[in-house]
């Protein structure tokens, strides 16, 4: 009786013990498991992220950081960029003086906006002048094609005014032109129409001296065009393609420069027409 009942408590023990030991496999394969789904879910994940990363958009464009003022033609900040700038402009361009100061701007580490006649770009000489001032970086605006008072002409007139200097422009450097400055600094609300319709920017100036005659000397327009009283932030000055302004445009940059003025790149000034690259 002692033997059976010693064989029957040694055979629950041993069942016992057994589902005990199938248990505790179970409990571990279990957990075995669940740590492997937690890891590849954390390596998916941070495959994900990765993937995400690799594959962000790139940065936005450039902003604009300047507009033109459209009463008074002064160049002003967009948001946080520096009020202290100024603007340098060259009108009838090109012709004997302008490749010699776009040459004297680049070297001093400035830029600037040349406004083209297109009556000029019908020659081939002038065509390669203006397009290696576009290739030295340069922006080049339009100034009609044979100078007229606009507001004399006729719709159609002033159209083929813009139009026709637009075409000969691009043919020159590949890009039609974002800013248009009337002659005599003169426009009505057909060449405003038209302006909008090219995706163009009207654009005058604040104060200019070369065309005075007091002023045809070198070391006269230097000193006039930074003591002016009319320099101030977002001054927006006109010159010409003349003798005189070419002997006066490095003093004239050193000049701005000393009173604290940096002089704004064309480039970074918004027209409707064209997005920074």
């Amino acid at each position: 009786m002692k033997q059976k009942l010693t064989l029957l408590f040694l055979t629950l023990f041993t069942l016992t013990a057994c589902t005990s030991n199938a248990t505790e496999k179970e409990e571990s394969a279990s957990s075995s498991v669940e740590s492997e789904e937690v890891a590849e879910s954390t390596e998916t994940t941070e495959e994900s992220s990765a993937e995400s990363t690799s594959e962000a958009p790139s940065e936005e464009p450039v902003a604009y950081a300047y507009t033109v003022n459209p009463d008074i033609f002064t160049i002003e900040p967009i948001e946080d960029a520096s009020s202290e700038v100024a603007l340098l402009t060259f009108d009838d361009a090109p012709q004997e003086h302008s490749l010699a100061i776009a040459e004297t701007v680049k070297d001093k580490g400035a830029n600037a906006i040349f406004f083209v006649m297109g009556q000029f770009l019908e020659d081939p000489a002038n065509k390669e002048i203006i397009k290696q001032i576009h290739e030295m970086g340069f922006e080049i605006g339009n100034h009609s094609y044979s100078h007229p008072v606009l507001p004399d002409l006729s719709y159609e007139e002033q159209l083929e005014e813009l139009i026709k200097t637009n075409d000969l422009v691009e043919e020159a450097t590949g890009e039609r032109p974002r800013f248009f400055r009337a002659p005599h600094g003169m426009y009505d609300d057909n060449v405003l129409a038209i302006l909008e319709e090219e995706g163009m920017v009207n654009m005058n100036w604040t104060y200019g001296y070369d065309w005075e005659e007091q002023y045809m000397d070198g070391a006269a327009l230097a000193d006039i065009m930074v003591n002016t009283e009319f320099l101030g932030n977002g001054a927006n000055l006109l010159m010409h393609d003349r003798p005189w302004t070419e002997e006066a445009i490095s003093s004239i940059i050193d000049g701005l420069r000393a009173k604290g003025y940096e002089l704004v790149d064309p480039t970074m000034i918004e027209s409707p027409n064209r997005e920074v690259q």
